[in-house]
């Protein structure tokens, strides 16, 4: 029985509780969809309007930096996660099995920590260039040339080596997906094992590839803490200068609307890149592919391309901060610390457990009503692809004037002051959170949600259970694990957060990722060390998530074909949802 069933069922014994899940969902996407509308409004309507002066000073400058970090480090994680996935899905090396799992590190750490790292490593009073002239008796910068990290090549270094995991993981699930029929036809025509990848594996693994550089480029466009460290004027760090440096609303809702331009032309690209091509089997049967066994010269390549990106991206940053950890432990354990921790705890559980209710109301409401469901929760979704910083200017400008609204409504009738009770407290925190990670929990309870046979909710539906009752007492039992998992992923990234967290965050109110952000910035990583490697391992739990569905994922096992990867499998959602 189709689900399709199971909802004209449900809305005709139920007519007036399915008007509660359409009108639930509607007001869920006009206050998710209400920052996007603030950020056009300020920006159409601006009180003071310097867009000229921004279009023949700031836009052009910025644009074009921002456009060439997204395309080298599409370039960058496009070369490293097709590689490695291709060599650990079709190859047999040394430590095949521990890179599986391995190369999805880097994602446990954020971009702008690796960045303080290698900076930290790399300036001219660093080690390495200390080594170096102590190696060769250099004694100042004149006698040699060292590449600059905080620079363009830098932020693309870091961030290639950071995001890669993005291309790695869908691409690989699209590797494993291929028959080894398909491969063997491509042999027997006289191909080789290069031109058969270059002419059948990688153009079938193609849609996967490009989500992927696409999901990697918006979150080049998100990040704000790599570029304003490493001096790139991005637009992000334009939105920053022009708000709070200038002090003026409108002009960095400008900025922000021509940023979710390049957001919006990501996905067209991306959609028009797949228009009108399919990539398929044409038999039903599938044979797993044999791996090719590497010697010689060919094993110890395939080593190092596994290798290098594992240990750039996550050995050397978790090394140096655990050392720092350990050394600078007694300056860093302290109340301030527990305080930061426990700010971090607060915001990211509370957004994890409103995010998660709200898609487990999303994801029934659309399982019941089918179609009519899911324009709603499309919209639900866009907050996703909104960077951090665009999306707290659409938060914070529309909570302050309502909170002038209320406190001068109080102060008319009662005499008394309200204060900021939105624009000034943890609410517009959570609120962002909730805001730009729901896709993670939405997609995480649909999936779960769509293994769930009709047939269950018919049979409680026959025993006199409605909608809610059945949700309760038979869904979310089932869904339970989903339910973990996807809060999971919700915490962590809420508390890697760091645009948002920096302009919403009250007075006086810092998080783990603030805290690192300002000392590293001062150059005292070292102090700032412990709760850099808190949001690290907080990080691996995901990690550990991925990894999990990874195996499980593959034709052939017990979960079927589809991919039940949680996080990048969502932010691949909401690129075909558009």
């Amino acid at each position: 029985m189709s689900v399709t069933t199971l909802s004209s069922l449900s809305s005709s014994t139920r007519p007036s509780q399915g008007r509660v899940w359409i009108l639930g969902g509607l007001l869920v996407a006009l206050i998710v969809a209400a920052p996007l509308g603030a950020i056009a409004w300020l920006a159409l309507f601006p009180t003071e309007n310097i867009w000229p002066h921004l279009a023949s000073t700031v836009l052009p400058r910025h644009s074009w930096n921002t456009l060439v970090l997204m395309v080298g480090n599409g370039i960058g994680v496009f070369l490293i996660g097709t590689a490695s996935a291709w060599l650990v899905s079709t190859c047999e090396f040394p430590g095949r099995r521990l890179f599986e799992w391995a190369m999805l590190l880097p994602l446990a750490v954020p971009a702008y920590i690796v960045a303080f790292v290698y900076t930290d490593i790399m300036e001219f009073a660093g080690p390495v260039q200390g080594l170096l002239r102590d190696l060769f008796g250099w004694q100042t910068s004149r006698d040699y040339w060292f590449p600059e990290i905080r620079s363009m090549g830098g932020a693309i270094f870091v961030m290639s080596f950071v995001l890669y995991p993005y291309v790695y993981l869908l691409t690989r699930a699209a590797f494993h997906e291929q028959s080894s029929s398909v491969l063997e036809v491509s042999r027997t025509l006289g191909r080789g094992p290069w031109q058969t990848f270059l002419t059948v594996a990688l153009p079938l693994a193609r849609p996967a590839i490009v989500v992927g550089i696409a999901l990697a480029m918006m979150e080049t466009l998100a990040d704000f803490g790599t570029v304003d460290y490493f001096a790139v004027n991005t637009l992000t760090v334009a939105v920053f200068n022009v708000w709070l440096g200038m002090g003026n609303a409108g002009g960095a809702a400008q900025i922000a609307l021509v940023m979710l331009g390049f957001v919006v032309l990501l996905i067209t690209l991306e959609r028009i890149g797949r228009h009108g091509r399919q990539y398929h089997h044409t038999s039903s049967r599938y044979q797993t592919s044999p791996r090719v066994r590497l010697r010689g010269g060919r094993k110890i390549a395939a080593l190092l391309v596994c290798a290098i990106p594992i240990v750039i991206g996550f050995v050397i940053p978790a090394g140096v901060l655990l050392r720092h950890a350990i050394v600078f432990f007694d300056e860093s354990w302290n109340q301030a610390f527990f305080a930061f921790a426990r700010n971090s705890l607060t915001l990211s559980a509370a957004a994890a457990l409103v995010a998660v209710s709200i898609a487990v109301f999303l994801a029934y409401g659309r399982r019941l009503s089918g179609r009519g469901f899911g324009a709603l929760s499309r919209i639900a979704l866009l907050g996703y692809a909104v960077p951090g910083a665009v999306l707290a200017v659409g938060v914070l400008i529309p909570f302050a004037r309502l909170d002038n609204a209320i406190d001068a409504i109080a102060r008319d009738l009662f005499g008394v002051s309200t204060g900021l009770i939105l624009s000034g407290t943890i609410f517009a925190l959570v609120f962002a959170y909730v805001v730009r990670f729901l896709a993670v929990g939405f997609g995480a309870v649909e999936a779960s949600l769509g293994k769930i046979r009709p047939s269950m909710d018919m049979a409680a539906r026959s025993l006199g259970a409605g909608p809610g009752r059945t949700l309760w007492r038979i869904h979310l039992p089932l869904v339970r694990g989903s339910l973990i998992a996807a809060g999971t992923i919700v915490f962590v990234d809420s508390m890697k957060e760091l645009p948002a967290t920096l302009i919403l965050r009250p007075f006086n109110f810092d998080t783990l990722a603030t805290h690192v952000y300002q000392f590293a910035s001062d150059e005292l990583l070292e102090q700032s060390a412990l709760s850099a490697l808190t949001i690290v391992i907080a990080g691996i739990l995901p990690v550990i998530i991925l990894s999990r569905a990874l195996r499980q994922a593959r034709p052939g096992t017990r979960t079927g074909t589809r991919t039940r990867t949680l996080d990048i499998g969502t932010r691949k959602d909401v690129l075909d949802n558009g």
